[in-house]
């Protein structure tokens, strides 16, 4: 029985020992995975890719100058807004009695000085003919300048006034759309939301003819980009349509957490599917696209190295529960270091980037 049991154990030993060599000898290949997707002919020329977003130049978080509790707030997300034009209006009954009872004491001030321009005029000519000492008329002459005074001051009152009552109104300061709406009637909205129950900004307008592409450049990279450089860019949610552009601004700092610097790219022209802060790749290209490239469709692509021929025939290799799975496909063009598929994946599917001899069908690999 001893025998049989270390026969045994023996056994699993040597098992175990020739399952570690073999795996040494043959070790299991790590692959990393791209994505066939939907590239343009003019793609073929480009220099680099780059990830960014959608952002509007001119943005406006709207916010009152005034403290109070909004009683009016006239637009939605999406509304069409003209530059002055009234968004949103806080509680101002307090604001307009001042300003009235400031009209008011001008008005009373404006009609006393009917009265004492008349008694200074009387003075002086009283004061002529030897009727009245200097003194009374140095009093009518006080006091008509005290009226004066007080209609300077009762003036700027007025107009305190007024910018008081014209801070209680938002305004849009562009023409834009407006995106967000932040405070609904009846909150209380600050400059500053000095309070936790208070709001500062009333709702967010974007300028949305000021669209621009903002993505982020390696800095090993950055030398290879000019102003003024053509580029095509693919919004995420749209990856069949291209938007043709120039690189506008190279922002002339860099990131050093990430060690890439801004580049600004401009639509050469975009229609309403572009929104803000959508993702958006940029190809920069080495030549302007041309008329016949940029009439072109799309076509589905992978990377040049994702396609091996094997028994004759043009494949590529997906990956299922860690193991490489051959799918057989139909080539066209090459488009630079992508080539088109004709048939056999689908958009989106995710194959391996580059093959090998090692790589073959039902061999186990470890994706990177």
């Amino acid at each position: 029985m001893l025998r049989v049991g270390f026969g045994m154990v023996v056994l699993i030993v040597g098992i175990a020992v020739y399952a570690f060599v073999v795996s040494a000898l043959d070790p299991i290949p790590e692959v990393r995975l791209a994505t066939a997707s939907y590239s343009s002919p003019s793609q073929a020329n480009a220099i680099l890719t780059a990830s960014g977003y959608v952002v509007a130049q001119r943005k406006a978080a709207v916010a009152s100058k005034a403290t109070g509790r909004l009683e009016y707030l006239g637009v939605v997300e999406g509304d069409q807004v003209t530059r002055n034009q009234i968004l949103a209006r806080i509680e101002n009954t307090d604001i307009q009695a001042q300003l009235d009872q400031a009209r008011a004491t001008l008005a009373l001030n404006e009609a006393e000085l009917d009265d004492a321009t008349r008694s200074l005029e009387r003075a002086r000519q009283l004061m002529e003919k030897g009727l009245i000492p200097q003194a009374e008329y140095d009093a009518a002459d006080a006091r008509y300048r005290r009226v004066l005074a007080s209609i300077a001051v009762a003036k700027a009152a007025v107009v305190g006034a007024e910018v008081a009552l014209e801070n209680t109104l938002i305004r849009a300061p562009f023409d834009g759309t407006v995106l967000t709406k932040n405070a609904d009637v009846g909150e209380m909205v600050a400059p500053m939301a000095a309070s936790i129950g208070s709001r500062s900004a009333v709702v967010t307008i974007a300028d949305m003819s000021s669209l621009e592409v903002e993505t982020d450049v390696s800095e090993s990279n950055i030398d290879r980009i000019k102003p003024d450089q053509p580029c095509e860019i693919v919004l995420d949610a749209y990856p069949s349509h291209r938007y043709q552009g120039s690189v506008s601004k190279i922002v002339p700092t860099a990131d050093r957490a990430k060690a890439t610097v801004m580049v600004k790219v401009r639509f050469r022209s975009y229609d309403s599917k572009v929104l803000p802060e959508m993702s958006a790749k940029v190809h920069f290209l080495a030549r302007p696209a041309s008329n016949e490239e940029q009439a072109s469709q799309p076509v589905l692509t992978v990377p040049v190295s994702a396609v091996a021929e094997r028994n004759g025939a043009r494949v590529v290799y997906l990956v299922r529960d860690d193991v490489a799975v051959e799918q057989p496909v139909q080539t066209g063009r090459s488009l630079g270091a992508q080539v088109e598929i004709l048939s056999g994946i689908p958009a989106g599917t995710r194959v391996i980037a580059t093959l090998s001899d090692d790589i073959r069908d039902g061999i186990k690999v470890t994706v990177k």
